[in-house]
Protein backbone atom coordinates (compact mmCIF):
# COMPACT_ATOMS: atom_id res chain seq x y z
CA UNK A 1 0.00 0.00 0.00
CA UNK A 2 2.87 2.34 0.50
CA UNK A 3 4.09 2.28 -2.66
CA UNK A 4 0.91 2.60 -4.72
CA UNK A 5 0.24 6.42 -5.94
CA UNK A 6 -1.47 9.03 -4.17
CA UNK A 7 -4.24 8.68 -6.65
CA UNK A 8 -4.79 5.41 -6.90
CA UNK A 9 -4.92 4.85 -3.76
CA UNK A 10 -7.60 8.16 -2.72
CA UNK A 11 -9.46 6.43 -5.66
CA UNK A 12 -9.95 2.67 -4.21
CA UNK A 13 -10.40 4.76 -0.71
CA UNK A 14 -13.39 6.61 -2.10
CA UNK A 15 -14.93 3.81 -3.68
CA UNK A 16 -14.91 1.51 -0.75
CA UNK A 17 -15.88 4.54 1.24
CA UNK A 18 -19.01 4.85 -0.97
CA UNK A 19 -20.13 1.35 -1.06
CA UNK A 20 -20.04 1.38 3.07
CA UNK A 21 -21.92 4.73 2.89
CA UNK A 22 -24.69 2.50 0.86
CA UNK A 23 -24.95 -0.24 2.89
CA UNK A 24 -25.67 1.89 5.47
CA UNK A 25 -28.39 4.21 4.64
CA UNK A 26 -30.04 0.64 3.43
CA UNK A 27 -29.99 -0.57 6.80
CA UNK A 28 -31.50 2.97 7.86
CA UNK A 29 -33.97 2.60 5.27
CA UNK A 30 -35.07 -0.82 6.47
CA UNK A 31 -35.05 -0.66 10.05
CA UNK A 32 -34.78 2.69 11.51
CA UNK A 33 -37.84 3.22 13.77
CA UNK A 34 -38.52 6.60 12.22
CA UNK A 35 -41.11 6.34 9.08
CA UNK A 36 -39.50 10.07 8.15
CA UNK A 37 -35.87 8.58 8.52
CA UNK A 38 -36.44 5.38 6.36
CA UNK A 39 -38.26 7.46 3.41
CA UNK A 40 -35.63 9.92 3.29
CA UNK A 41 -32.97 6.82 3.29
CA UNK A 42 -34.77 4.73 0.57
CA UNK A 43 -35.36 8.04 -1.53
CA UNK A 44 -31.39 7.88 -1.32
CA UNK A 45 -30.57 4.85 -2.16
CA UNK A 46 -33.03 4.78 -4.92
CA UNK A 47 -32.26 7.96 -6.20
CA UNK A 48 -31.20 8.08 -10.00
CA UNK A 49 -28.11 9.58 -8.71
CA UNK A 50 -27.46 7.07 -6.01
CA UNK A 51 -23.96 9.02 -5.21
CA UNK A 52 -25.08 11.97 -4.65
CA UNK A 53 -28.12 11.44 -3.02
CA UNK A 54 -26.33 9.08 -0.29
CA UNK A 55 -23.50 11.63 0.24
CA UNK A 56 -26.10 14.41 0.66
CA UNK A 57 -27.98 11.71 2.98
CA UNK A 58 -25.16 11.94 5.05
CA UNK A 59 -24.23 15.27 5.32
CA UNK A 60 -27.00 16.72 6.04
CA UNK A 61 -30.57 14.28 5.11
CA UNK A 62 -30.47 12.52 7.87
CA UNK A 63 -30.23 14.75 10.31
CA UNK A 64 -33.10 16.75 8.43
CA UNK A 65 -35.13 13.67 8.25
CA UNK A 66 -34.41 13.56 12.75
CA UNK A 67 -35.40 16.79 13.00
CA UNK A 68 -38.86 16.29 10.86
CA UNK A 69 -39.53 13.21 12.79
CA UNK A 70 -39.43 14.85 16.05
CA UNK A 71 -42.57 16.76 15.36
CA UNK A 72 -45.43 16.12 16.92
CA UNK A 73 -47.53 14.63 13.97
CA UNK A 74 -44.57 12.45 13.08
CA UNK A 75 -44.15 10.92 16.36
CA UNK A 76 -47.47 10.50 16.60
CA UNK A 77 -47.60 8.30 13.53
CA UNK A 78 -44.83 6.83 14.80
CA UNK A 79 -45.90 6.05 17.38
CA UNK A 80 -49.54 4.71 15.91
CA UNK A 81 -47.98 1.93 13.99
CA UNK A 82 -45.27 1.01 16.66
CA UNK A 83 -48.78 0.13 18.75
CA UNK A 84 -50.26 -1.78 15.89
CA UNK A 85 -46.64 -3.06 15.28
CA UNK A 86 -46.53 -4.55 19.08
CA UNK A 87 -50.34 -5.31 20.19
CA UNK A 88 -51.59 -7.94 17.88
CA UNK A 89 -55.52 -8.25 17.54
CA UNK A 90 -55.16 -11.61 18.82
CA UNK A 91 -54.23 -10.29 22.43
CA UNK A 92 -54.83 -6.97 22.72
CA UNK A 93 -58.03 -6.23 20.47
CA UNK A 94 -59.33 -2.91 21.81
CA UNK A 95 -55.33 -1.48 21.49
CA UNK A 96 -54.61 -3.13 18.16
CA UNK A 97 -58.59 -1.73 16.93
CA UNK A 98 -58.21 1.82 18.37
CA UNK A 99 -54.36 2.31 16.69
CA UNK A 100 -55.86 0.55 13.68
CA UNK A 101 -58.99 3.49 13.68
CA UNK A 102 -56.27 6.20 14.50
CA UNK A 103 -54.10 5.40 11.53
CA UNK A 104 -56.87 5.51 8.82
CA UNK A 105 -58.13 8.39 10.06
CA UNK A 106 -57.19 11.64 7.73
CA UNK A 107 -57.38 13.58 10.90
CA UNK A 108 -53.91 14.52 12.60
CA UNK A 109 -55.93 14.94 15.77
CA UNK A 110 -57.29 11.20 16.06
CA UNK A 111 -53.35 10.10 16.24
CA UNK A 112 -52.88 13.22 18.97
CA UNK A 113 -55.64 12.11 20.54
CA UNK A 114 -54.84 8.29 20.75
CA UNK A 115 -51.06 8.88 22.07
CA UNK A 116 -52.46 10.75 24.24
CA UNK A 117 -54.93 8.96 26.74
CA UNK A 118 -56.62 6.80 24.21
CA UNK A 119 -54.10 3.88 23.89
CA UNK A 120 -53.95 3.64 27.82
CA UNK A 121 -57.58 3.86 27.83
CA UNK A 122 -57.69 0.85 25.07
CA UNK A 123 -55.43 -1.12 27.49
CA UNK A 124 -57.37 -0.55 30.50
CA UNK A 125 -60.40 -2.10 28.35
CA UNK A 126 -58.77 -4.99 27.12
CA UNK A 127 -57.06 -5.47 30.37
CA UNK A 128 -61.14 -5.86 32.10
CA UNK A 129 -61.65 -7.85 29.44
CA UNK A 130 -59.08 -10.14 30.66
CA UNK A 131 -60.33 -9.92 34.61
CA UNK A 132 -63.95 -10.71 33.41
CA UNK A 133 -62.92 -13.94 31.81
CA UNK A 134 -60.27 -14.82 34.41
CA UNK A 135 -59.26 -17.37 31.67
CA UNK A 136 -55.38 -16.07 31.40
CA UNK A 137 -55.36 -15.71 35.73
CA UNK A 138 -56.34 -18.92 35.89
CA UNK A 139 -53.66 -20.38 33.27
CA UNK A 140 -50.94 -19.06 35.36
CA UNK A 141 -48.49 -21.25 37.21
CA UNK A 142 -45.67 -20.36 39.90
CA UNK A 143 -43.22 -21.08 37.21
CA UNK A 144 -44.62 -18.31 35.12
CA UNK A 145 -43.99 -15.85 38.22
CA UNK A 146 -40.77 -16.80 38.39
CA UNK A 147 -39.82 -16.21 35.73
CA UNK A 148 -40.93 -12.70 35.20
CA UNK A 149 -39.31 -12.00 38.26
CA UNK A 150 -36.26 -13.54 36.79
CA UNK A 151 -36.52 -11.14 34.00
CA UNK A 152 -37.03 -8.16 36.22
CA UNK A 153 -33.55 -8.87 37.69
CA UNK A 154 -31.72 -10.30 34.82
CA UNK A 155 -32.95 -9.30 31.36
CA UNK A 156 -30.40 -7.78 28.94
CA UNK A 157 -33.12 -5.43 28.17
CA UNK A 158 -33.85 -2.06 30.59
CA UNK A 159 -37.42 -1.78 29.21
CA UNK A 160 -37.81 -5.22 29.59
CA UNK A 161 -36.65 -5.32 33.02
CA UNK A 162 -38.75 -2.04 33.88
CA UNK A 163 -41.73 -3.83 32.69
CA UNK A 164 -41.39 -6.81 34.11
CA UNK A 165 -40.51 -5.29 37.46
CA UNK A 166 -43.65 -3.65 37.39
CA UNK A 167 -45.70 -6.63 36.64
CA UNK A 168 -44.28 -8.57 39.76
CA UNK A 169 -43.68 -5.16 42.17
CA UNK A 170 -44.91 -5.83 46.00
CA UNK A 171 -48.93 -5.61 45.63
CA UNK A 172 -48.83 -6.61 42.06
CA UNK A 173 -51.59 -8.76 41.00
CA UNK A 174 -52.27 -11.75 39.00
CA UNK A 175 -53.76 -9.48 36.23
CA UNK A 176 -50.13 -7.32 36.48
CA UNK A 177 -48.32 -10.82 35.06
CA UNK A 178 -51.29 -11.66 33.09
CA UNK A 179 -50.67 -7.80 31.18
CA UNK A 180 -47.03 -8.22 30.80
CA UNK A 181 -47.78 -11.36 29.09
CA UNK A 182 -50.34 -9.86 26.88
CA UNK A 183 -48.79 -6.79 25.65
CA UNK A 184 -45.55 -5.22 28.46
CA UNK A 185 -43.37 -7.52 27.66
CA UNK A 186 -43.30 -7.08 23.86
CA UNK A 187 -43.32 -3.00 24.48
CA UNK A 188 -40.55 -3.38 26.78
CA UNK A 189 -38.96 -5.20 24.15
CA UNK A 190 -39.60 -3.12 21.01
CA UNK A 191 -38.16 -0.06 23.26
CA UNK A 192 -34.80 -1.37 24.19
CA UNK A 193 -34.28 -2.80 20.01
CA UNK A 194 -35.77 0.34 19.02
CA UNK A 195 -33.61 2.39 21.15
CA UNK A 196 -30.72 0.46 20.36
CA UNK A 197 -30.81 1.49 16.84
CA UNK A 198 -31.22 5.29 17.35
CA UNK A 199 -27.81 5.08 19.46
CA UNK A 200 -26.37 3.21 16.65
CA UNK A 201 -27.50 5.34 13.81
CA UNK A 202 -27.03 8.53 15.90
CA UNK A 203 -23.51 8.09 17.10
CA UNK A 204 -22.33 6.48 13.48
CA UNK A 205 -23.75 9.49 11.61
CA UNK A 206 -21.77 11.37 14.20
CA UNK A 207 -18.48 9.70 13.62
CA UNK A 208 -19.00 9.59 9.80
CA UNK A 209 -19.49 13.04 9.74
CA UNK A 210 -15.99 14.29 12.10
CA UNK A 211 -14.30 11.27 10.08
CA UNK A 212 -15.22 12.83 6.88
CA UNK A 213 -13.64 15.85 7.36
CA UNK A 214 -10.24 14.43 8.96
CA UNK A 215 -10.00 11.83 5.68
CA UNK A 216 -10.62 15.17 3.37
CA UNK A 217 -7.74 17.60 5.42
CA UNK A 218 -5.62 14.49 5.79
CA UNK A 219 -5.42 13.83 1.58
CA UNK A 220 -5.15 17.71 1.20
CA UNK A 221 -2.08 17.73 3.82
CA UNK A 222 -0.43 14.72 2.22
CA UNK A 223 -0.83 16.30 -1.01
CA UNK A 224 0.84 19.40 0.22
CA UNK A 225 3.57 17.43 2.06
CA UNK A 226 4.51 16.13 -1.70
CA UNK A 227 4.45 19.45 -3.55
CA UNK A 228 6.61 21.20 -0.42
CA UNK A 229 10.44 21.81 -0.59
CA UNK A 230 12.97 23.19 1.14
CA UNK A 231 12.62 24.74 4.56
CA UNK A 232 8.72 23.87 4.09
CA UNK A 233 8.91 20.44 3.55
CA UNK A 234 9.24 19.09 6.93
CA UNK A 235 6.62 21.06 8.39
CA UNK A 236 4.12 19.99 5.32
CA UNK A 237 5.18 16.33 6.33
CA UNK A 238 4.70 16.41 9.97
CA UNK A 239 1.68 18.13 9.63
CA UNK A 240 0.65 15.52 7.16
CA UNK A 241 1.47 12.66 9.51
CA UNK A 242 -0.97 14.26 12.35
CA UNK A 243 -3.23 14.64 10.08
CA UNK A 244 -3.60 10.70 9.43
CA UNK A 245 -2.50 10.17 12.79
CA UNK A 246 -6.48 11.92 13.74
CA UNK A 247 -7.79 9.81 11.66
CA UNK A 248 -6.82 6.59 12.87
CA UNK A 249 -7.84 7.98 16.40
CA UNK A 250 -11.37 9.20 15.36
CA UNK A 251 -11.92 4.77 14.68
CA UNK A 252 -11.26 4.53 18.29
CA UNK A 253 -15.10 5.21 19.58
CA UNK A 254 -16.67 3.59 17.17
CA UNK A 255 -14.66 0.49 17.20
CA UNK A 256 -15.14 0.24 20.97
CA UNK A 257 -19.03 0.78 20.50
CA UNK A 258 -19.73 -1.56 17.87
CA UNK A 259 -17.66 -4.52 19.54
CA UNK A 260 -20.19 -3.59 22.91
CA UNK A 261 -22.94 -3.24 20.28
CA UNK A 262 -22.45 -6.68 19.06
CA UNK A 263 -21.82 -8.55 22.18
CA UNK A 264 -25.41 -7.09 23.39
CA UNK A 265 -26.76 -8.50 19.91
CA UNK A 266 -25.64 -11.84 20.79
CA UNK A 267 -26.74 -11.37 24.43
CA UNK A 268 -30.21 -9.97 23.11
CA UNK A 269 -30.43 -13.08 20.50
CA UNK A 270 -29.30 -16.01 22.80
CA UNK A 271 -31.97 -14.98 25.51
CA UNK A 272 -34.93 -14.79 22.77
CA UNK A 273 -34.07 -17.90 21.89
CA UNK A 274 -34.84 -19.17 25.11
CA UNK A 275 -37.39 -17.52 25.47
CA UNK A 276 -39.14 -18.78 22.21
CA UNK A 277 -37.75 -22.22 23.76
CA UNK A 278 -39.83 -21.64 26.52
CA UNK A 279 -43.07 -20.27 25.00
CA UNK A 280 -42.98 -23.30 22.84
CA UNK A 281 -42.69 -25.51 25.58
CA UNK A 282 -45.15 -24.33 27.54
CA UNK A 283 -48.93 -24.71 27.40
CA UNK A 284 -50.75 -21.97 29.31
CA UNK A 285 -52.49 -19.55 27.59
CA UNK A 286 -50.77 -16.71 28.54
CA UNK A 287 -47.45 -17.78 26.94
CA UNK A 288 -48.76 -17.95 23.23
CA UNK A 289 -49.00 -13.86 22.80
CA UNK A 290 -45.01 -14.09 23.39
CA UNK A 291 -44.31 -16.50 20.77
CA UNK A 292 -44.39 -13.91 17.45
CA UNK A 293 -42.52 -11.13 19.40
CA UNK A 294 -39.48 -13.94 20.66
CA UNK A 295 -39.12 -14.92 17.10
CA UNK A 296 -39.40 -11.77 15.68
CA UNK A 297 -37.08 -9.59 18.34
CA UNK A 298 -34.51 -13.04 18.04
CA UNK A 299 -33.90 -12.78 14.36
CA UNK A 300 -33.64 -8.56 14.74
CA UNK A 301 -30.84 -9.11 17.41
CA UNK A 302 -29.18 -12.06 15.45
CA UNK A 303 -29.22 -9.12 12.17
CA UNK A 304 -28.14 -6.16 14.61
CA UNK A 305 -25.01 -8.21 15.50
CA UNK A 306 -24.21 -9.06 11.81
CA UNK A 307 -24.59 -5.02 11.04
CA UNK A 308 -22.22 -4.70 13.98
CA UNK A 309 -19.80 -7.17 12.87
CA UNK A 310 -19.73 -5.13 9.27
CA UNK A 311 -19.92 -1.86 10.95
CA UNK A 312 -16.52 -2.87 13.47
CA UNK A 313 -14.68 -4.46 10.23
CA UNK A 314 -15.42 -1.10 8.15
CA UNK A 315 -13.61 1.22 11.16
CA UNK A 316 -11.06 -1.49 11.25
CA UNK A 317 -10.55 -0.95 7.49
CA UNK A 318 -9.92 2.85 8.41
CA UNK A 319 -7.63 2.16 10.97
CA UNK A 320 -5.15 0.65 7.92
CA UNK A 321 -6.04 3.30 5.78
CA UNK A 322 -4.89 6.07 8.13
CA UNK A 323 -1.75 4.25 9.27
CA UNK A 324 -1.15 3.34 4.84
CA UNK A 325 -1.55 7.15 4.45
CA UNK A 326 0.87 7.68 7.18
CA UNK A 327 3.43 5.75 6.05
CA UNK A 328 3.17 6.87 2.58
CA UNK A 329 4.12 10.35 4.10
CA UNK A 330 6.84 9.13 6.23
CA UNK A 331 8.35 7.28 2.97
CA UNK A 332 7.49 9.98 0.66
Amino acid sequence: MAGSSPVAVAVTADVQDFAAEKAWVRYLAMNDSRSIVRIAAWQAVLSKSPEAAIRQFMDSGYAYAVRLSEEKKARNTDFVKWVLATYPAEFSPAVHAEAQKAMNSPRDADREQFANGGFEAAKQRDRTARETTGEQAKALAERDRQFVRDLAAHDPGEQVRVSASYAVRLGATDSDVVDFFAGGWAFGATLDLDTHRRRSADNEMRWRSALSRLLSDAAAAEQAARDASGDLAERAKATAVRAWQAVGEQTGPARSYWGEAQRLADQQAANWASVLAAANAASGLNWAAIIGPARDNQAAWADESTLAAQQARYWAGLVQQAEDGEQRVRAA
